[in-house]
């Protein structure tokens, strides 16, 4: 990306588990720690977590949640999203010239990246994007294109 500016886009495995209740049912839920969860509606949760677990975190959310609300909905979901990470110095600019959406400096915000509706993780190590399956190809396209422009 020139200027020293380097970033680094992949597509990344991860689980994905998402769950569906009342609301009071989601805000008792306590996360289980092998996943971070997402508020993604009223009455939506997402859990992204590694890609050997989600069927564990799915039970555990399951058995959690149906205590409060006995017709909560926890499915792994894991094959209707793919998970593109950018790294590096860059990460932001790549980022910032892909959406308009505010980036935290750590935390979850959700919007367009790209023209493809988006759930975006940032930490001190990157960007996580979120999108539907069917966009992984767009997506990814699109992130390297815009890591691959020099920048001056």
């Amino acid at each position: 990306m020139g200027s020293g500016s380097v970033a680094e886009v992949a597509r990344i495995p991860v689980g994905i588990v998402t769950a569906c209740a009342t609301a009071k049912a989601l805000d008792a839920l306590v996360v289980p720690g092998r996943a971070t969860g997402c508020r993604v509606a009223e009455d939506e949760l997402l859990f992204v977590c590694d890609p050997d677990v989600p069927g564990e975190v799915t039970r555990e959310v399951e058995t959690r949640l149906t205590v409060v609300d006995p017709d909560a909905v926890v499915l792994d979901t894991t094959d209707g999203w793919t998970a593109v990470r950018i790294d590096g110095d860059g990460a932001r600019i790549v980022f910032a010239s892909c959406s308009r959406l505010r980036l935290p400096e750590r935390g979850f915000v959700q919007g367009d990246v790209a023209r493809v509706p988006a759930k975006v993780f940032a930490d001190d190590g990157g960007i996580l994007v979120l999108a539907p399956s069917a966009f992984e190809h767009h997506l990814l396209a699109r992130l390297r294109s815009v890591a691959e422009v020099p920048t001056s």
